[in-house]
């Protein structure tokens, strides 16, 4: 028997020898032949048996020998022709083929099918040779070290790559064996070369790995749940009923008064726990995670071949082994080495369709992933029950987040409209829209550009009061206690869905996980390990034996295999390559975003100055709207794409640091991306809000970038119209193109290449297929699941939009609101129709979301204060009013923020080629800024007066600051984190488990004392849960935990 093979159980030793040889292969019914070929093909069968566990008569039998006897894929697919519907008793895939067992995972990998003549030659060979040949070849080598046995000509040169493959499943899977899963296999598929393992996870299994994983189930006990009472009473049930048809019609959504109390399940104490359905105590996403977990942790580590025979594989074969001996090769390592293509649950069913049986999927697409239910809630618990914790507070968090915009938009609007029946009040904009002042301003560019009329900009300065009004400062506060409000209100329904979903004592189990290494970090340490293993023994083969001292000599190797033994890890040196790599990539990087916006400054000014050349009167006149909205086009662009190439650039740097666990992963790579696109999304606009008009200079000494370009320049009316510009429809566009067109298309075109190659494949297959596409194979032709990352981090980009700078844009609320109620169906219909359902992940928080969330809740309020102090005119109005004002009202404001300047005082080749532009010939122009008037002793040096509004701006900023902060943690200090009801509700749920446990106690010693009294007598065994092994299903292998 070989190395690999495990023993019979229920033959006898004067069996037909024929039964040792027998491998597995695809047998869907009796193969042809005689009897004794039908017995011996069923045995072969018992590898990936279609019996349940109680009619099989053989355990497992030569699991390392199937590739020995040849697979039969084409008789399968003869015998499915003969019958009405072969695949209605599996449900399409949905099951094993004897109609009982489910799948609840599957793995996926890509083979080469033999030849036609070479199976023909197997075929004949299984069927028509004689007991004792076949018996001959028990002790044949496997493939790889020798050749196979077979008629009818030579057979084709082996694939070693693919001979090392299949010999790495057949381990892993014999491993998945006697851990406990049972297997079955199906390379008689639609998709061409592909083949597919389905795995069952039986009763005992789930129930050993729910213990390992403490799981919290459902017990029998049920409590009621603390209901309100009195006026609160009230007025929750005239809510509920007013928000009745917003409800999703779910079952899990309904309100519930009783509640089941969990527990951490337990063998030892099943009587407990509700078993009178066994098949549906762990549900779907249940079961995949359990066995998820088992595929991690189970792995092939033993080299039972080599590469090939001759002197030239000698080396590759010692290299190979000395890496299968040191490795261990779990499911991801064995996805990452293309041993196995794919790994993924199954959806419960079809979603959409005629005579589609009811199941979760379509119920979660009628009732949440359709656009026409946009306005309902989200039946969340649901989402939770098919996809896991995780996934469930993502689209909660979504929620919450969308349902608290709803206030924000309208008070966004309401200050909008405040702005919008004020304008024509606003006594600024009117002086600057009176053309009796007859105010002439300074040439905006060198040369080409000449004097114009400041009443020429009076659509900018109505429009800016639309967004620079005193109801802004308002919203900033508004804004700033609203953020700190989402975090609380998320903090409270945070916990009630951990209540809820029985995630409080959680850690434990989120330790071990986080402790799981990844299959990259293994691979690293593997080498690493071997560089050391190669350098001591080139060490030991330079150093001389001395034979004087021979038992020196023993120790030091003993030692020297001592520390070869120790764990290696990688520490900080290791990765100082990686660490210089990332820092210098990511300098590159924000580098190149400052480069772009400064590339696009020079735009916006040469096509200023290119524009004002132009003859056509109603051009020079929408010179400042055009060079905005198209450089802001511009900018759109360059963040879309480079969004893409940053999210790309990111995850390469996170990889090359090879961090140890997934968890690190992922907060690396957050950290990463969200610093990069952070940077990407948001300089063009901090520059319009910080930068923008600050460093121009005066008429007759500009500042010039490259001694060429002369820096531009506020409009009159100040920047904040034109931040609002660059704020809109940067956020807009991304929105639209990025979030939305691309999450439909670029799936949609993915999910269609993938479909014509796989269509392709098919046809040029030598079979056709006449089976109907089983439900493995229609899940893997749909997109893998990516993480949750490019979701949460379009959604805090967004918030970072709607916080940051609102001051300037007071409708971005209620845009980020519509784009959200879309968003929430486009992702649900995404995760329930194009992606692979994802392997369940228990959370019970967003992670490191959350900080990322509060940082940008603080710098919104320092941004929003420098914002309406700096870039608004807000403090400048108060200053004038207050200190400069002689009739306590605006009149006067404008022409108390415009300079004077001397027109002969223009450097040379400075001054406007057509100075009478205007008609008449200019000596005084005027410009923005607090400066000395050119008839002063200290012409054109700063003024008194910008001092004062200088001093008033910090002032501001200041005492705004601190008290938006204030009254944010004062917020944050009056909300408790935990809502009072559920603080009742779990010290109840420890009250009844320990009574529940006492109680059992006391049954126990009441029993104990009736046995006693009574004595004792011969009762059967209650640990019905202990492994043991039985003829008749799989054995309980201890050694596999």
């Amino acid at each position: 028997m070989l190395e690999g093979d495990i023993g019979l159980e229920g033959l006898s030793s004067k069996e037909d020898p024929a039964a040792q040889a027998a491998g597995a292969v695809d047998g869907e019914g009796a193969p042809p032949g005689g009897p004794g070929a039908q017995a011996a093909a069923m045995r072969v069968n018992e590898k990936y048996s279609t019996l349940p566990a109680e009619d099989r008569s053989v355990h497992i039998i030569n699991i390392c020998a199937i590739e020995d006897i040849g697979y039969l894929p084409s008789e399968g697919t003869l015998l499915n022709s003969l019958s009405v519907d072969p695949d209605a008793k599996c449900k399409y895939g949905l099951y094993f083929r004897d109609g009982k067992r489910k799948v609840d995972y599957v793995l996926v990998y890509h083979h080469k099918r033999p030849s036609g003549s070479r199976t023909l030659a197997r075929r004949l060979h299984h069927n028509d040779a004689s007991p004792a040949a076949r018996s001959a070849r028990q002790d044949q080598p496997l493939p790889g070290k020798g050749s196979l046995v077979s008629t009818g000509g030579p057979d084709p040169p082996l694939d070693f790559h693919e001979d090392d493959k299949r010999f790495r499943r057949e381990e892993y899977e014999g491993n998945l064996l006697e851990a406990g899963l049972e297997l079955e296999r199906d390379e008689d598929t639609k998709i061409h070369g592909v083949g597919f393992v389905k795995i069952h996870a039986p009763w005992n299994v789930l129930c050993r790995e729910a213990e390992f994983l403490k799981l919290k189930m459902p017990t029998k006990k049920l409590y009621h749940m603390n209901e309100t009472r009195g006026l609160l009473k009230k007025i929750n049930s005239v809510l509920q009923k007013i928000t009745d048809p917003i409800q999703p019609k779910v079952a899990e959504h309904r309100p519930q008064t009783m509640k089941r109390l969990s527990y951490p399940f337990s063998r030892e104490k099943q009587h407990l726990f509700d078993l009178s359905d066994k098949d549906s105590f762990f549900d779907s996403k249940t079961r995949s995670s359990i066995v998820y977990e088992i595929l991690k942790r189970t792995t092939c580590t033993k080299a039972k071949y080599s590469m090939g025979q001759g002197e030239g594989r000698k080396k590759d074969s010692a290299l190979l082994s000395k890496r299968r001996k040191c490795g261990k090769y779990g499911i991801t390592s064995l996805l990452a080495n293309g041993v196995y293509s794919a790994a993924y649950p199954l959806h419960d069913g079809d979603y959409e369709g005629e005579n589609v049986e009811f199941n979760d999927r379509k119920l979660l697409y009628e009732e949440w992933a359709s656009y026409g239910v946009f306005y309902k809630y989200q039946p969340i618990d649901l989402v939770r029950k098919y996809f896991g914790e995780k996934i469930g507070l993502y689209f909660a968090w979504l929620g919450v987040y969308t349902q608290m915009l709803i206030p924000a938009s309208v008070v966004g609007v309401i200050v909008f409209l405040y702005g919008c029946v004020t304008v024509n009040e606003n006594i600024p904009s009117m002086e600057m829209c009176d053309q009796r002042q007859n105010i002439t301003m300074c040439p905006l560019c060198d040369k080409t550009c000449s004097y114009w009329k400041m009443s020429s900009a009076c659509a900018t300065a109505r429009a800016s009061h639309l967004f620079d009004n005193p109801a802004t400062v308002f919203f900033s506060v508004f804004m700033a206690l609203w953020a700190a409000t989402f975090m609380e209100h998320w903090k409270r329904k945070q916990m009630r869905l951990n209540y809820r979903w029985d995630l409080t004592g959680f850690e434990e189990e989120e330790e071990a996980v986080k402790d799981h290494p990844r299959a990259e970090y293994e691979a690293r340490v593997l080498e690493k390990s071997l560089r050391k293993e190669s350098r001591n023994k080139e060490k030991r083969r330079n150093i001389p034996e001395e034979s004087t001292n021979k038992w020196k000599q023993r120790v030091k190797t003993a030692m020297a295999g001592v520390k070869l033994t120790d764990k290696v890890k990688l520490t900080w040196r290791d990765r100082v390559p990686a660490y210089f790599t990332n820092l210098v990539s990511i300098v590159f990087m924000i580098a190149v975003t400052f480069a772009i916006v400064l590339g696009v400054i020079i735009y916006r000014i040469s096509t200023a100055a290119a524009l004002a050349m132009n003859s056509s009167p109603s051009v020079r006149s929408n010179i400042r709207v055009t060079v905005t909205a198209t450089a802001v086009i511009i900018n759109l662009v360059v963040i879309i794409l480079l969004d893409e190439v940053y999210g790309c650039i990111a995850r390469w740097l996170t990889k090359i640091e090879v961090p140890k666990t997934e968890k690190s992963f992922e907060e690396r790579l957050i950290f990463k991306a969200f610093l990069l696109k952070f940077v990407n999304s948001y300089t063009p606009i901090f520059y319009v809000a910080f930068f923008k008009g600050r460093f121009v200079g005066r008429p007759g000494d500009y500042v010039y970038i490259f001694r060429s370009f002369r820096m531009e320049e506020c409009a009159p009316g100040g920047c904040l119209m034109e931040l609002c510009i660059q704020l809109s429809i940067i956020m807009l566009g991304k929105q639209l193109i990025q979030n939305n067109l691309f999450e439909i298309g670029i799936p949609k075109m993915k999910k269609f290449i993938r479909y014509l190659r796989l269509k392709r494949q098919s046809a040029s297959a030598h079979n056709v297929q006449v089976k109907r596409v089983q439900r493995y194979e229609a899940d893997f032709t749909l997109e893998p699941f990516a993480g949750l990352t490019p979701e949460y981090m379009e959604m805090i980009i967004q918030f970072g939009f709607v916080t940051l700078f609102v001051a300037s844009f007071p409708l971005a609320p209620l845009f980020a609101l519509l784009n959200n109620i879309i968003e929430i169906r486009l992702d649900a219909k995404k995760f329930v129709t194009e992606l692979r359902r994802p392997v369940a992940v228990r959370a019970k928080d967003i992670g490191i979301w959350y900080n990322i969330l509060r940082g940008i809740g603080k710098l919104a309020v320092i941004i929003n204060a420098f914002v309406i102090s700096f870039t608004s005119d807000f403090i400048p109005r108060l200053v004038y009013l207050y200190m400069y004002s002689q009739t306590g009202t605006m009149h006067g404001f404008v022409n108390h923020t415009l300079s004077s300047f001397n027109v002969s005082d223009f450097q040379d080749g400075t001054a406007p080629n057509d100075p009478l532009d205007l008609g008449y010939e200019v000596h005084v122009c005027r410009y923005k800024d607090y400066r000395e008037p050119p008839w002063s002793d200290h012409k054109y040096d700063i003024s008194k007066d910008f001092w004062a509004v200088l001093a008033a701006r910090l002032a501001f900023v200041i005492v705004f600051q601190n008290l938006v902060m204030f009254m944010s943690d004062f917020v944050d200090w009056v909300i408790p984190d935990i809502p009072k009801d559920i603080s009742l509700q779990m010290h109840k749920e420890k009250v009844l488990m320990v009574e529940l446990f006492m109680r059992e106690e006391q049954g126990k010693q009441q029993l104990l004392d009736t046995w006693m009294d009574k004595g004792p007598r011969k009762d059967e065994p209650c640990n019905h849960h202990s492994p043991r092994a039985s003829p008749s299903g799989p054995g309980y292998h201890a050694g596999a935990l």
